[in-house]
């Protein structure tokens, strides 16, 4: 079977969040909670637009998300003290440990999605991707 480009790249990106939901699913997370989390062990404390826009999600989306996230006690509001317009998101330790075990299940994926790959092949895979995905958000 011959299959497109584009055919890969989703069918790629579908199975491994449905590997990762499969190995999380006793942590009970919603889908997009596990990027969130990913994006803040790098950004904790960042604004909700700033989380929207990295994540690439709808901001009113976010919000759910955020709200889910909040209630199990992964996250907590905080209003910024020079602007207090401005909300920044924090994890909590809860929320930390969480996050820990998702980057580890990240990596074991990637392991598998990459087995038969030559360090090479990996950075040039990497190169190409990053040539995407700033072509594609140039555009958006």
């Amino acid at each position: 079977m011959n299959f497109t480009f584009h055919y890969l790249l989703m069918a790629n990106h579908l199975m491994l969040q449905k590997q990762l939901f499969n190995n999380i699913k006793d942590l009970k997370l919603t889908l997009g909670q596990p990027k969130v989390l990913d994006y803040l062990r790098e950004n904790n404390g960042a604004m909700q637009k700033d989380i929207a826009k990295g994540c690439h999600i709808e901001p009113a989306s976010l919000s759910t998300i955020l709200n889910g996230m909040e209630k199990n006690g992964f996250i907590t509001r905080n209003t910024d003290k020079q602007s207090r317009r401005n909300i920044n998101i924090f994890m909590t330790e809860k929320g930390k440990k969480i996050c820990e075990q998702i980057k580890q299940e990240f990596i074991e994926i990637e392991s598998k999605a990459l087995l038969h790959f030559s360090k090479e092949e990996i950075e040039q895979l990497t190169e190409y991707m990053m040539k995407i995905y700033n072509n594609l958000e140039e555009r958006s």
